[in-house]
């Protein structure tokens, strides 16, 4: 049974703020992984382990990772969507499009979710939805126009992005769609675990090991902070959040997390700062605040 969500204490606004931190750093930390390790490797070498230390995490707290009769296949699917997916077009992305651009085409996850919810879950169309839906979407076009004709020649990165934002949305509203047994930290082993099968068999097909070069040590270091970081930690501290606190509350981690990725990447990596980013970046943050302003009815 989960508990309560309560009032947030400074500890908890912390935690929530590291999240964000992990999350909005990792995506330099794949960037720079990319250039020794192919896309789908990564995910095949991160997703097992993670699986391992989570699981861990969640038999010390006591939680049960078997599932009831019947959840074998929504959980590879949702797994699938939420976790495989996104994460395998996300790195292929960045191998086509420059990181922060990357980052900002993704954060359009929780505008398409809601928007996806009016389909799938029947969820009322309010006013709420359409200007979240608008404005992130009005983001995205201003960020295509800082290039617009490269966007045409080279349409393959932007468009793998926003496929995987498609699919984290969808496997979100798959998640949303049923009562679960688990709790979500148990789900979220089983996705792990469910997507470091599936990338292992892309991995022998498109990216044979024998074929790849051993990584230098920064980024055999980078994949164990990859690991323990974003993964275990971010998703650990995701979960145990989700229980004390209110949703409004934890998800200040989605707002922080794109400002922190694209800020990042221009530091870090050297990515080209324009205007054209600078407003997309601020429209689709304010699509996600919006998200998760609750009408009162709903609320209630």
């Amino acid at each position: 049974m989960t508990s309560r969500p309560g009032r947030p204490g400074a500890g908890a606004i912390l935690a929530v703020l590291l999240i964000g931190l992990l999350w909005g750093l990792n995506w330099p930390a794949v960037k720079f992984m990319l250039t020794e390790i192919p896309p789908i490797t990564i995910r095949a070498v991160a997703f097992p382990l993670a699986t391992v230390v989570l699981a861990a995490i969640a038999r010390a707290r006591g939680e049960r990772l078997r599932p009831a009769p019947g959840e074998i296949a929504p959980i590879v699917i949702t797994g699938l969507l939420m976790v495989g997916s996104f994460n395998v077009a996300v790195a292929v992305g960045q191998t086509l499009t420059e990181t922060s651009k990357a980052a900002i085409i993704a954060y359009t996850m929780p505008a398409l979710t809601a928007g996806f919810a009016v389909i799938f879950l029947r969820e009322r169309v309010d006013f709420r939805l359409v200007a979240a839906l608008a404005i992130g979407m009005g983001g995205l076009a201003v960020l295509a126009s800082e290039d617009f004709v490269g966007l045409v020649r080279n349409p393959a990165g932007p468009a793998i992005m926003l496929l995987g934002a498609l699919s984290w949305a969808l496997g979100n509203i798959a998640l949303k769609a049923r009562r679960w047994s688990l709790t979500p930290l148990a789900l979220t082993v089983w996705y792990f675990g469910v997507s470091a099968a599936a990338c292992w068999s892309l991995v022998l097909i498109f990216e044979p090991p024998w074929r790849q070069t051993w990584p230098g040590g920064p980024v055999l270091w980078t994949m164990f902070w990859h690991v323990l970081g974003p993964m275990v930690v971010g998703y650990a501290l995701w979960t145990a959040l989700l229980d004390r606190l209110p949703a409004t509350v934890a998800a200040i981690s989605t707002l922080t997390a794109p400002v922190v990725g694209v800020l990042s990447s221009i530091l870090l990596l050297g990515d080209p700062p324009s205007w054209q980013k600078a407003v997309a970046l601020t429209m689709v943050v304010a699509s996600i605040l919006i998200t998760l302003i609750r009408s009162p009815k709903r609320a209630k």
